[in-house]
């Protein structure tokens, strides 16, 4: 497995879209129907926030919402509080040349006392015949008792090999709520590396679900800081890989505080020769008295060349804490199928129904009843090999036919 560093010495290898695209209705070439879900759409192309003006919108209610580029340029008082706000320690490479040459990225500030009832979709979609580094930076402010829903959405067409390096900078103001879902659908030619920071101050509460279903190489970072007393954080993950995909989660959760609380459950189904790791970290400093920490890393290979490298990780300095850590590794339970077909269902329906029934636990945590279904039906036609990119996502007008993907309705 090669390091973050052996990986920073490819990026010479891509080409940078200097500008972005001549501006053209994102409804042109993408639409995402999720029935009932109304999401407000932040589309990102080729690395760069799709805009007609001046790239930034403020709504009724105070909230700010587009191009981080425009946003440094008309509000950086909202902007810089909490851009590159990482310590020396959770900087690596590519971190590193995120800040200094990230491209453009998305911005969101939700003032105090503000809930947003719909939910803001990051879309971020690459359209190029190059072999493209993507280098993006997003920043989510929110005040004191805002609350927010964000699903960032990774897709692409088939065209050229992509190198996708992003970094989310999430600062929580106290009693500040906000549900971060991620999917990631990518072609086997796609290098994605996706660093999450986030600060918490006290009473906030920080809730991630991550889904990958397809890619080259994925590495999920995220460093949770709970900096003030009372703030929580929940992290999910689920990961579905095959033929020769490799997929990373790194997690961090630092209790710096006393009084607060984080919990991670991480799943996995790895098939073929696929490759998985889990790293997960929980710090409780030596003042964090009464933390409460769980960890849980459970995973099924399917064959006996798929592989996991699980390793959960306690590091308490404190003696009055609540906290526990674990990881499995097996098969499909025999007991179980042995079971379904003596019901009359047969091997290989079996064996999906067990593997979804594992898998599909993650989506239940999702708390967008329409976004929710959505991906529990993905999941279910992964599972089943039908899946290339969500059926949901329409990418037209381009050149080249690969841009439609058909996707046989048969359910299990």
């Amino acid at each position: 497995m090669n390091s973050f560093s052996e990986y920073s010495k490819q990026i010479s290898q891509y080409a940078i879209q200097a500008q972005p695209d001549p501006y053209r209705p994102v409804e042109e070439y993408f639409k995402c129907q999720v029935s009932n879900m109304g999401s407000v759409m932040l589309p990102m192309l080729n690395g760069w926030y799709v805009q007609e003006s001046d790239g930034l919108t403020t709504y009724d209610n105070g909230v700010i919402a587009g191009s981080l580029k425009a946003a440094l340029a008309q509000c950086p008082e909202l902007v810089k509080p909490c851009l590159f706000q990482q310590k020396p320690e959770e900087k690596d490479e590519l971190t590193a040349s995120n800040e200094a040459q990230f491209t453009d990225g998305i911005f969101i500030y939700v003032p105090d006392d503000v809930k947003v009832e719909k939910p803001f979709q990051i879309v971020s979609l690459i359209n190029s015949r190059e072999d493209l580094l993507v280098q993006n930076r997003h920043v989510i402010n929110m005040g004191r008792n805002a609350e927010l829903s964000v699903i960032q959405c990774d897709d692409s067409t088939r065209y050229g090999k992509t190198f996708l390096n992003i970094v989310t900078e999430i600062s929580l103001s106290e009693n500040a709520k906000l549900h971060y879902y991620k999917t990631e659908n990518k072609e086997a030619g796609s290098l994605l590396f996706h660093h999450i920071f986030v600060n918490q101050k006290a009473y906030s509460f920080f809730h991630s679900n991550a889904i990958t279903f397809n890619a080259g190489y994925v590495c999920n970072n995220i460093h949770v800081n709970l900096n003030e007393p009372f703030a929580e954080t929940k992290l999910y993950g689920l990961y579905l890989v095959d033929k020769t995909q490799h997929c990373d989660n790194h997690i961090k959760v630092d209790h710096v505080a006393p009084d607060c609380k984080s919990f991670q459950l991480y799943k996995g189904i790895m098939d073929d020769e696929a490759e998985a790791l889990f790293h997960g970290h929980v710090v409780v400093r030596p003042d964090s008295q009464r933390t409460s920490a769980f960890q849980t890393n459970r995973n099924i290979l399917l064959t006996d060349k798929a592989k996991i490298n699980t390793k959960p990780f306690l590091e308490i300095y404190a003696d009055d804490v609540q906290c526990s850590h674990g990881a499995t590794v097996g098969q499909l339970d025999d007991e179980a199928l042995y079971y379904l077909r003596s019901r009359g269902i047969g091997e290989k329906s079996a064996r999906k129904l067990l593997m979804f029934a594992f898998a599909n636990e993650i989506c239940h945590f999702v708390e967008i009843p329409a976004l929710k279904d959505r991906l529990s039906d993905m999941v279910q036609r992964r599972l089943n090999g039908e899946l290339t990119i969500c059926d949901q996502c329409m990418l037209h007008g381009a050149e080249n036919s690969d841009l439609i993907f058909p996707i046989d309705a048969s359910k299990l």
